[in-house]
């Protein structure tokens, strides 16, 4: 039998669009998307690690934007509590950059063969995983040399997110800068910006 909901507080969603660099997942909750940069990880034949980098809050029906709701309450709090219609009108979404995936019980630092299937569940990835899958530092060749928005910033909050979870963060960081100079021979500049803002 399976693990239900309640008894999952790692599960946070459903994949709703997916290709062969990443995916989609619909959140469960209103507003309960990981944060930028954080590490999840999707069921499937070849379950798939990602790196956050988009998050989206919108109506459910696109084609209708919500209204303003809030002119006679105190708080932005009161606006939800006066209208509990909108937890069903209204969706998050983020957004996810494959960075490898899982095959045979091993780790795997490129794409797998397939993408995660529409409604595979996707979970934060606990601390150990997350300490496990970046313990190679290769993982960050697929987020880097993406053309995903704001790179540099999602790299930077990737780092921001995985670096207090490594039992050596100096050590751990030292070796994800020389990796970046490898994704980025001759800019030096871009590694040194990404970096600087991953360690605020």
């Amino acid at each position: 039998m399976g693990l239900s909901l309640e008894h999952d507080e790692t599960r946070l969603g459903e994949v709703v669009e997916t290709s062969t660099t990443g995916f989609v997942a619909q959140c469960y909750q209103l507003f309960g998307a990981p944060p930028l940069g954080a590490l999840v990880k999707s069921g499937g034949p070849y379950p798939a690690y990602g790196v956050v980098h988009q998050v989206s809050t919108q109506g459910i029906d696109p084609t209708r934007r919500p209204v303003a709701r809030g002119q006679d309450e105190a708080t932005e709090e009161d606006v939800y509590r006066s209208n509990p219609q909108l937890a069903h009108l209204l969706r998050t979404d983020f957004q996810a950059v494959i960075v490898g995936h899982s095959a045979e019980e091993d780790l795997r630092y490129h794409l797998p063969p397939t993408p995660p299937p529409i409604y595979a569940f996707v979970h934060m990835c606990s601390t150990e995983e997350v300490r496990m899958f970046t313990a190679n530092p290769a993982f960050l060749r697929p987020l880097a040399t993406s053309s995903i928005t704001a790179l540099e910033e999602v790299v930077a909050a990737c780092l921001r997110y995985t670096a207090p979870m490594q039992e050596d963060t100096e050590k751990f960081l030292i070796g994800v800068g020389k990796q970046l100079a490898g994704f980025f021979p001759g800019d030096f500049r871009r590694v040194e910006t990404i970096l600087r803002r991953a360690a605020l």
